[in-house]
């Protein structure tokens, strides 16, 4: 009798359970769908409820008519060195691998004071509405100019294809949504906000998406403190497992990731995105004056270190967690990077609404990413391939904002292309980003030529574009076929798993899933042992890629300039940089043997004065 009613109550509990957790199911898809619908619509609910405001304007579009507050612009930057991949990634990596990726931090920071004071200054001057329009004015090439816009393009599409993508595996893991719903639905919404918005659209959903991200990653932190008896806790246990590695200042050009790599990567890295690309350049011309731009960024140092740093403290925060029961070694998730939904999954389960809130952050950060870089990736294409059409330069603006507004759906729909192939192909994800570090160091490579390099000519900032394409290209080719660069994983433990989580792991180990425990008991990141000049070449350490990139660039560049240089590539010296220009006044050699083209009198490159047409 005692049996039947210990069966009866175990059931009704059971029930009980399924009851509630099916009440939490509900709860999570209201809020998701909610936080979604909401973070998606204060963007742009002028534009909706009062047609008057409806801007006609393709400089309203594109730069947002300059009333877009400097709050707003700072959050809006330092989102965009941010994305879904880093609330994901970073956690994950300092679980496995610890602190040493951090440390790229330095280079972010250091890009900063380059950005502002180097490069802004020869943009604000000329008034320019697409960052490569200035190759051209500089080099009088639109070979040049198109050649950094198409690398510009292609990078911006591979990695949007990968942000969007992201989530779906969150959303089809936590949720059941299926892959080609979530990338449909991102896709939508992003091409709603693109015919709506502009970028002051684009700049409030970073805002919006900037300030729900920090107040999550903040709220796990302060949960996990709490859990484990304070901070101090929490970075004595990172400590005494070896979870800390920084200023690891060594040589090796085949360590994955050291002090100094880190630092110079990313500089060089940051350098390219910050300073040369479409994205975060035109939320810089955006500002009125040359002074807010300066105050911007200087003061978003603060604000980008502080984001940066918080997805880090969680994985360090997770890590006090499960530091004595790894769920990957015990096959609890099958890749690294599930570490933090697992970690919501595993503590807020039963609160109605956390994960929702959670995946619906996941999801509007991928769709904020793609709904500001489609109005730079269409704006790009504007001016540097569909303006050259007569019949389309002829069109009135509001034509032409059309015409804008309809690339940037296009856009939408290839990028949705490309989210569905990284799903599809094994690889893609690693191939992609590969790519996408390889194209920094060209394109940083010939702003420096055209801005610091006096002599160099369209010949040689072409030249240098392509010799540095292809060799970056060939080793990352060479790394993912022939390499045998070591990625172990940092040791981790499983002591203090509970019973069914060993059983678990011992069932993955009879279908071979021990391998992934095997992996991580190997150690740390070694240096590579192979002695062919080949294989070390293709084992170098991509955090190397953007520095070798934009060398090989500036070095071939000036030699196939030195080589062709004929008085038909004369320029106007207002295209330097204003310091270079003074020291190329004064040098010998000044105007001598590579020849010099001298400013009109007449000529006062302002803002408010028109560029001279491309």
């Amino acid at each position: 009798m005692d049996q039947l009613l210990d069966e009866q109550q175990q059931q009704q509990q059971e029930e009980d359970s399924a009851t509630s957790n099916a009440t939490n199911d509900v709860w999570n898809y209201v809020v998701f769908v909610l936080f979604v619908v909401i973070s998606a619509l204060i963007p742009i609910r002028k534009r909706l409820f009062r047609r008057s405001t409806n801007s006609k304007s393709k400089q309203d579009y594109v730069f947002g008519a300059g009333h877009i507050s400097t709050l707003a612009m700072m959050l809006s930057i330092a989102r965009g060195t941010l994305g879904v991949i880093s609330v994901l990634g970073y956690p994950s990596e300092f679980f496995y691998r610890g602190s040493a990726m951090w440390e790229s931090l330095y280079g972010v920071i250091t890009a900063y004071p380059i950005v502002c004071f180097v490069f802004i200054p020869v943009y604000f001057d000329l008034g320019i509405t697409s960052v490569y329009q200035y190759l051209e004015l500089r080099f009088n090439s639109r070979l040049v100019r198109c050649l950094a816009s198409g690398t510009y393009i292609l990078r911006t599409l591979l990695s949007l294809g990968v942000t969007i993508y992201t989530p779906t595996v969150a959303l089809n893991t936590i949720i059941g949504v299926p892959y080609w719903v979530s990338l449909l639905s991102i896709t939508v919404i992003s091409i709603f906000f693109n015919a709506l918005g502009g970028l002051k659209a684009a700049v409030a959903a970073d805002v919006i998406q900037s300030l729900s991200m920090t107040a999550m990653l903040v709220g796990i932190i302060i949960y996990c403190s709490i859990t484990v008896g304070g901070v101090d806790k929490i970075l004595t246990i990172s400590s005494e497992n070896d979870r800390f590695a920084f200023f690891n200042f060594a040589a090796d050009l085949h360590l994955r990731v050291t002090t100094t790599s880190a630092w110079l990567g990313e500089l060089f890295n940051s350098l390219s995105l910050l300073g040369c690309q479409q994205n975060f350049v035109q939320r810089y011309l955006s500002m009125p004056t040359l002074g807010q731009i300066r105050r911007t960024l200087m003061l978003n140092i603060p604000v980008v270190a502080l984001l940066f740093s918080l997805p880090w403290l969680v994985g360090m925060a997770i890590y006090a967690i499960y530091y004595h029961c790894d769920p990957l070694r015990a096959s609890v998730i099958g890749k690294m990077d599930e570490i933090l939904p697992y970690f919501m999954v595993d503590r807020f389960d039963r609160v109605p609404g956390v994960w929702g809130i959670f995946v619906g952050t996941l999801f509007n950060g991928a769709l904020t990413l793609n709904i500001s870089n489609i109005n730079s990736l269409a704006t790009v294409t504007w001016e540097d391939f569909l303006s050259l059409i007569p019949a389309l330069r002829k069109k009135s603006e509001a034509h032409q904002l059309n015409v804008i507004k309809l690339v940037g759906t296009i856009y939408a729909v290839l990028i949705m292309g490309v989210g569905f192939i990284v799903g599809l192909l094994s690889g893609v994800i690693e191939s992609s980003m590969l790519i996408i570090s390889a194209t920094s160091g060209p394109l940083l490579g010939v702003f420096v030529l055209a801005m610091f390099i006096p002599f160099a000519n369209w010949k040689g900032a072409a030249m240098g574009m392509v010799v540095s394409h292809l060799t970056i290209l060939w080793i990352v080719i060479g790394r993912l076929i022939e390499s045998s660069v070591s990625d172990a994983l940092l040791d981790t433990s499983i002591e203090g798993c509970y019973a069914d989580l060993l059983l678990a792991e011992k069932a993955a180990a009879s279908n071979g899933s021990v391998l992934l425990a095997v992996a991580l008991e190997e150690g740390g990141v070694n240096s590579v042992e192979a002695s062919d000049l080949l294989t070390r070449i293709y084992s170098i350490t991509y955090m190397y890629y953007g520095v070798f990139g934009t060398v090989l660039t500036v070095l071939s560049g000036i030699v196939f300039s030195l080589a062709t240089w004929s008085s038909q590539d004369a320029y106007n010296m207002k295209m330097l940089h204003p310091a270079v220009r003074w020291l190329y006044a004064r040098c010998p050699f000044s105007g001598k043997h590579f020849g010099s083209f001298e400013v009109a009198a007449s000529y006062n490159a302002t803002r408010k004065e028109a560029v001279p047409k491309c």
